[in-house]
């Protein structure tokens, strides 16, 4: 069994509001940064998990997701894997 590492990053859809990105928006324009068009804010999740596969490895983790990490009513997610670790035994 191998340890892996998920990258998981959820963002707001895009047909929803992001009332904490227009506020951030709105502070690099008052800081001068013009050139700035638009910002989402999301989250991203480091997560170590041990599976056999990287197949089973990202299957958990879009579990993970729906079930807890992501509202997927609201948000989307993705997710990516880093090389694999053997597991200490």
């Amino acid at each position: 069994m191998s340890v892996w590492l998920g990258r998981v990053t959820v963002v707001l859809k895009a047909s929803v509001n992001d009332p904490q990105g227009l506020a951030v928006l709105d502070g690099l324009h008052a800081m001068g940064h013009s050139e700035v068009e638009q910002v989402r804010v999301g989250k991203h999740l480091d997560v170590r998990l041990q599976a056999d596969s990287s197949e089973q490895a990202k299957e958990r983790l879009r579990q993970m997701c729906d079930a807890l990490l992501a509202n997927t009513l609201i948000e989307t997610y993705t997710v990516e894997l880093g090389a694999p670790e053997e597991a200490a035994e």
